[in-house]
């Protein structure tokens, strides 16, 4: 006969929720792909009862990061800053995510510049009292991209003195408190700070888009947790959830 203590606590053990043994995935992301990941971690937790630990940094702190040892289980950045590091990655080729352009924003309620042309954009960037964006030396993507246009397009020197840098997040917050005129970063970063308007995107002429790709840790303790999250990252109506975060899916 049974014993029904044993029987009580086996019937127990049926009914806790999956999410009792689900993994806890740690993730590093980049901060372009933060927005994203914040917004399928609801439905991502309830279906599959894992949870996510999310951590964010530039691509090039990420990078230094990981080089360093650091435990984690996926990690979501550019394909480029995850090369170096490849040897702390899974076999498998790091997965196309989503890519995002460049964008501007100014204060709620300024009027909204022109940046229509390659230009306009260059006339607003020099005539900002201030200009908020990435710190390039700290690794974010838009930052470099940006301080090597200014430099192609001979203004690097009158640019430096009145830019706003921030070491990663969002460079707007610094137009939102008065700090900058106009901020320019990746449009996944203007679009959650309260208080600014987003202008748009950067002219095609100047546009650059960069490529966010997901990839496993070599280390995983539980692989297929993780797996799972990259399958759902570029599952059913993550496209509609991209456009709303000013991404695309990456082809």
């Amino acid at each position: 006969m049974r014993h029904p203590l044993r029987a009580l606590l086996a019937g127990a053990a049926l009914a806790l929720p999956l999410a009792a043994f689900g993994a806890d995935i740690k993730v590093l992301t980049a901060g372009a792909f933060r927005q994203v990941l914040l917004a399928a971690q609801p439905a991502f937790e309830q279906r599959t009862g894992h949870r996510l630990v999310i951590d964010t940094d530039t691509a090039g702190g990420l990078q230094k990061r990981i080089g360093g040892g650091e435990a984690f289980d996926v990690v979501v950045s550019t394909p480029a800053s995850l090369q170096p590091v490849a040897s702390r990655l899974a076999p498998e080729a790091p997965r196309p995510l989503a890519r995002v352009g460049i964008g501007v924003a100014v204060k709620s309620g300024a009027p909204l510049p022109d940046i229509s042309t390659v230009d306009a954009f260059r006339a607003l960037v020099l005539r900002a009292r201030a200009v908020a964006m990435v710190d390039p030396a700290a690794g974010g993507t838009s930052g470099v991209y940006l301080f090597r246009l200014y430099e192609r397009w001979g203004i690097a020197d009158q640019v430096r003195p009145k830019a706003v840098l921030v070491p990663g997040g969002h460079s707007a917050e610094k137009v939102a408190d008065g700090q900058a005129e106009i901020a320019i970063q990746q449009m996944s970063e203007l679009l959650p700070v309260q208080g600014v308007t987003v202008v748009g995107p950067l002219p095609a002429e100047v546009q650059n888009y960069t490529v966010y790709a997901g990839a496993v840790s070599a280390h995983a303790p539980q692989p297929d947790a993780a797996r799972q999250l990259l399958d759902a990252l570029r599952g059913p109506g993550m496209e509609a959830l991209l456009k709303t975060k000013g991404m695309e899916v990456a082809r």
